[in-house]
């Protein structure tokens, strides 16, 4: 099973591999990903549309936690006014939030469109942004590829950030996995509907809440 119910959160099993084997390219086609269990449990509980077809799987080693997503969309959009962080925040993206506990103080997020550009940052809840903090770059790298129906985004984090940061305990990593994706209305506006993994059974559309993260549980060697 990859997914689980662990302290009414849910869990993914990321699976071990052997040390420098995996080398991302954005594409998501090395063999080794077929070893890594494939979670689709995706959706939005606040839009009654259902194309939210996007595949998540992760593997780890010793030394990083590896990470792919896949979109299937056949009208991808990406915001390239400039690269500012509304730009970024208005595309079409991928999300990653490692939470500490569920105090969310704080709490790191990265935020990837498919291009990739990164938005990257810490937060305090509730929703107390620090825009000017970036994970350490050189212990993040993050690939993507765009095609006609899909896009990938490959991401790669060093364990020593994870633990620095306090985020790796006993194995566990307070995950949240989500996908914005963008649409026009009849207006001409661009409006998200927001895509996750773990419902947080609130009213609203909000990812910045404990109940939308689950547990990513790294698998022993």
């Amino acid at each position: 099973m990859s997914t689980g119910l662990m302290n009414n959160k849910k869990e993914y099993t990321v699976i071990h591999i052997d040390k420098n084997q995996l080398r991302i390219n954005g594409r998501g086609d090395s063999a080794l990903w077929n070893q890594a269990n494939h979670l689709t449990d995706f959706n939005s509980s606040w839009n009654d549309e259902q194309n939210h077809k996007v595949e998540f799987k992760a593997l780890h080693d010793d030394e990083n936690l590896y990470v792919s997503f896949k979109v299937c969309d056949s009208n991808i959009y990406v915001n390239t006014k400039n690269n500012s962080i509304e730009s970024i925040a208005s595309s079409d993206r991928v999300e990653l939030f490692f939470n500490i506990d569920d105090k969310l103080t704080p709490y790191y997020c990265l935020e990837i469109d498919p291009t990739p550009r990164v938005l990257d940052f810490k937060a305090n809840y509730y929703r107390s942004f620090d825009y000017d903090w970036n994970w350490p770059k050189d212990h993040i790298q993050v690939k993507s590829i765009v095609k006609a129906n899909y896009f990938v985004v490959e991401v790669v984090i060093s364990k020593e950030s994870l633990l620095n940061l306090g985020l790796l305990k006993a194995e566990r990593i307070q995950t949240g996995i989500y996908r914005a994706k963008y649409n026009r209305t009849k207006d001409g506006i661009m409006e998200p509907t927001w895509i996750t993994w773990v419902d947080p059974d609130t009213d609203e559309p909000d990812f910045h809440v404990s109940s939308s993260f689950g547990i990513l549980l790294l698998q022993e060697r």
